[in-house]
């Protein structure tokens, strides 16, 4: 969501390469480029006015004056700014009571029933609350059965709700449910509506009355730039929200609601939305975010994503034979799928410091998602010795593999060379040092792969 500020501050920054010092001739035009980038991205413009004075007085401060790298030191201090204006640090989600009531609200589309879900396993993983979905968006049978189907599919208790129940009665008898039930959490999937009115909010407000919500979060869709500030600055008149999900992070947006809603609303952000999985949910780091908008690289997201999807004592197994050359097409195939889970190596880089120009190079490199499942067809069609030395594959294996896997010999040939150059890449960066610090070594960042 951020590549376009990101490239555009950073190119702005850039000008300031060859001076010995920040003076305020020569962070004029920095700063300028800057407020034009934030207006670009659809910031608020009392918030990107607010943000470019702190910038300016920090930069020209007499502790920086004498700085001998000024690119860098500017760097901190627009970093520090926006981790500022994005709220200064993660909020909790409050579900210490039992049972907690979670009231899920937004307008239609903007993903609540998915994050009810999302929030639902993030609950129970990281947390380890027993947790319960109630449906009460009685006007939409489509959204009730969603969320009785996502909590099938993700082993949840659901409380049965139908159409023909008010929503308050929906919140009480769920109640008494959960009681019985012994849930920890309740998140209620509240009806929406394409714009905001007033009969919508007296229903919010009467299911407030049942029973005071632990947490009153919106849902808000960042596409919506501005109009998401408006949103929930309506939203906080007449319910009091205790915080925001922000949904389609990972979608085209331009970054405005990021940067405006706390600022403007004073509500925390306490998720992002980062795709469609249900397991696409990260706790809202301001100064994670800022960093990956400065290149600055979220190393610990990164740390946290990959100790949740990797299989450790495959992946140290990996780097050893990395290590030794004895990389194998078995080896491919185990750490494409690695990647996947990861979002793939493009996502994994953004998160490294300083990798964000690599990280544009790969798109040319990385197979598209058809791609990837024609390699792993057509190495899961070879033979265990064929994967384990692929120099034994002559003309007649591969063309039984490419019948096995439905593809072309040349889609065989393809892969081979794909492999043996990602051999050689892997190799390189081993030699360089980077799998010691990707194993934890002395001075290295602890990933465990």
């Amino acid at each position: 969501m951020f590549e376009s500020l990101s490239d555009k501050i950073l190119g702005s920054i850039k000008k300031l390469k060859g001076h010995s010092q920040i003076t305020e001739s020569n962070i004029e035009e920095v700063i300028k480029d800057i407020r034009m980038s934030l207006l670009e991205a659809d910031v608020n413009f009392k918030v990107v006015k607010s943000f470019i004075d702190r910038v300016r007085i920090k930069a020209l401060g007499a502790d920086v004056l004498q700085n001998v790298n000024p690119g860098q030191m500017f760097i901190k201090i627009v970093h520090d700014e926006l981790v500022q204006t994005l709220g200064g640090g993660a909020v909790d989600v409050n579900v210490r009571e039992k049972p907690s009531v979670v009231m899920m609200v937004g307008l239609q589309g903007a993903g609540k029933t998915t994050s009810t879900a999302k929030l639902g396993l993030y609950l129970r993983q990281k947390l380890g609350k027993k947790v319960g979905f109630v449906p009460a968006d009685v006007y939409r049978p489509a959204a009730i059965e969603q969320l009785q189907i996502l909590a099938k599919q993700n082993d949840f208790s659901v409380f049965n709700s139908t159409v023909q129940m008010k929503p308050t009665d929906i919140l009480k008898e769920a109640l008494v449910w959960a009681e019985k039930e012994m849930i920890d959490v309740l998140l209620l999937d509240t009806a929406g509506r394409l714009q905001i009115d007033d009969e919508l909010m007296t229903e919010l407000e009467n299911l407030k009355k049942v029973i005071t919500p632990t947490e009153i979060l919106l849902v808000a869709d960042a596409m919506l730039g501005q109009q998401a500030v408006s949103v929930a600055e309506t939203f906080h008149q007449r319910l009091g929200l205790t915080g925001l999900i922000l949904t389609k992070v990972d979608g085209d947006a331009r970054g405005g609601a990021a940067l405006s809603i706390r600022e403007i609303t004073g509500i925390p952000i306490k998720f992002m939305g980062v795709g469609e999985k249900v397991s696409a949910l990260e706790v809202f780091h301001p100064d994670r975010l800022a960093g990956r908008i400065l290149d600055m690289g979220d190393v610990l997201t990164l740390v946290e994503k990959a100790q949740e999807v990797m299989d450790h004592k495959e992946a140290e197994r990996s780097a050893k034979r990395m290590m030794n050359n004895e990389f194998t097409l078995e080896d491919f195939l185990a750490q494409i799928q690695q990647l996947k889970k990861l979002g793939g190596m493009e996502s994994m880089l953004k998160m490294l410091p300083g990798m964000g120009e690599i990280s544009k190079q790969m798109k040319s490199m990385t197979p598209p998602d058809d791609e990837v499942k024609k390699i792993e067809a057509i190495i899961r069609s070879m033979t265990l010795q064929e994967r384990d030395d692929h120099r034994i594959l002559n003309g007649s294996r591969r063309q039984r593999i490419a019948q096995g896997s439905g593809t072309e010999v040349q889609d065989v040939n393809k892969l081979v060379k794909k492999f043996e150059e990602a051999k050689k890449m892997m190799s390189g960066m081993m030699k360089m040092g980077l799998g010691k610090a990707m194993r934890g070594g002395k001075g290295g960042v602890k990933f465990p792969f």
